[in-house]
């Protein structure tokens, strides 16, 4: 049997030799090619249990670059015995600046201020009255790879208090200086002055950030999001803008994807929104192609990946991989 790689996004030719030695590749996205693959890799389509079938019997991975596999349906996967494996760690470098320079855009009233200049006459200088960082308290949701570079950039870099909420951090896990922890979700949320959210989006942290725990934010306090858009009650957080309860937003994510054209957050001068490009790095994409083409070239070759995002699929995928 001809093993075939079906990918809808690119890899930089130096990297194709080290899978396309193992199998046939299809890089166009043709979906008329798609059937019959052993491996599939994409970025934004969403993978349920209809789509594997419809690749067929002969699927054992899908190679996803990046963290999130929200967009994989992982109980239809496991059911199929398809390996879903993604780079959790490629990415965290580039996002977890793109949190910091969201934060800061918002805090200082970049966005205003550039608008002022290029000929947004109405915009006073009151409205680019921005907010000083150093000693201001931050709150932030989830302290994996992300979570934690956010933390020390802002808490030994700017001196910012930072506090993190992490369910799932063990006890014993060492904090950088100037960071405490709570075990308190909507403390993080009523205490800070900034709150930034670096969670999975799962059915448990589905709209994590809802209106009555934005409403528990001080007011003239900001949040971030560059996790999932999903996270966050979207039309909650219009609401508390809107109400000027909140002083600002900074957003890389959105529910739905892209933000449709109505979408209030647009006309809006206290939010800066980015179009899911918080990993998008000269860096980061090559640790993510890097990391891809790992993941794909082990499961060809019969080899666990290092990274799988549903473990309990392995047993008896190394021999069907590598026959």
């Amino acid at each position: 049997m001809v093993k075939k790689i079906w990918m809808e996004w690119p890899l930089p030719p130096a990297m194709l030799p080290q899978i396309t030695e193992l199998a046939e590749l299809v890089d166009d996205g043709d979906m008329e090619k798609l059937h019959g693959s052993t491996v599939i890799s994409g970025i934004r389509r969403y993978y349920d249990g209809e789509f594997m079938d419809r690749v067929g019997p002969n699927l054992v991975q899908i190679a996803k670059p990046g963290i999130g596999v929200d967009n994989i349906d992982l109980d239809a996967a496991t059911a199929r015995g398809i390996l879903v494996c993604n780079t959790p760690d490629a990415p965290s470098e580039s996002t977890a600046e793109h949190a910091v320079a969201l934060l800061m855009a918002v805090a200082k009233r970049v966005m205003v201020g550039d608008m002022h200049l290029r000929g947004a006459s109405d915009i006073g200088r009151g409205e680019m009255l921005g907010t000083e960082l150093l000693g201001s308290s931050l709150g932030i949701v989830g302290f994996g790879r992300i979570g934690r570079r956010v933390a020390e950039m802002c808490a030994l870099g700017i001196r910012m208090n930072v506090t993190i909420f992490d369910p799932l951090l063990p006890d014993s896990i060492r904090l950088p200086e100037g960071v405490s922890r709570t075990d308190d979700l909507d403390a993080i949320f009523a205490e800070n002055q900034f709150v930034t959210l670096h969670t999975p989006l799962l059915p448990e942290t589905h709209h994590l950030a809802n209106e009555r725990r934005l409403r528990l934010m001080k007011r003239g306090s900001y949040l971030i999001n560059a996790s999932r858009g999903g996270v966050v009650d979207e039309a909650a957080l219009i609401r508390v803008l809107s109400e000027g309860h909140l002083a600002g937003a900074g957003l890389d994510v959105f529910d739905p994807e892209p933000p449709l054209a109505d979408n209030p957050l647009l006309a809006m001068k206290n939010v800066v929104l980015t179009p899911h490009i918080a990993s998008y790095t000269e860096a980061g994409m090559a640790a993510m192609q890097a990391g891809t083409v790992e993941n794909i070239a082990k499961v060809l070759k019969g080899e666990r990946p290092t990274w799988i995002a549903n473990p309990e699929a392995w047993p008896g995928r190394m021999e069907k991989a590598a026959a």
